[in-house]
């Protein structure tokens, strides 16, 4: 598959994960984040966040760039515009680091793409049957 249409899917895949978190976080409020909310945060973390890192590393940018300042966006972005309270924060932070990791362990793991989080060396199943 062209690296193209993966990076195609690692933003899908991220941006539904992305907004399945903040839905689960915010699950009790009586009324919640609008679809329009949802949408924008995650066209800008994810997508943003997403083409920043890729880009920015073929850019030239340090790797402590690229890197920070999707991550800063993630963890500060939605918990400023959509005003959480502290039993919102307090797992959305804790899962939201937890999200990446995982996504990256399942493609590498299952499709042996390891494009996700290249410095987390995760073999493939077809690796570890070898």
């Amino acid at each position: 598959m062209p690296p193209t249409a993966r990076f195609i899917i690692f933003i899908a895949v991220s941006a539904i994960a992305f907004a399945a978190l903040l839905r689960f976080v915010m699950r009790e409020r009586t009324v919640p984040p609008s679809q329009h909310q949802l949408l924008g945060l995650t066209l800008v973390v994810v997508v943003g966040g997403m083409v920043f890192a890729k880009y920015g590393h073929n850019f030239g940018l340090p790797w402590w760039i690229y890197y920070t300042v999707p991550a800063l966006l993630t963890l500060f972005l939605p918990a400023v515009l959509l005003r959480m309270g502290r039993s919102e924060v307090i797992p959305y932070l804790c899962l939201s680091f937890l999200v990446s990791p995982v996504i990256h362990v399942a493609f590498s793991l299952f499709l042996g793409w390891k494009e996700y989080m290249p410095f987390i060396p995760v073999p493939s199943l077809i690796e570890l049957m070898g």
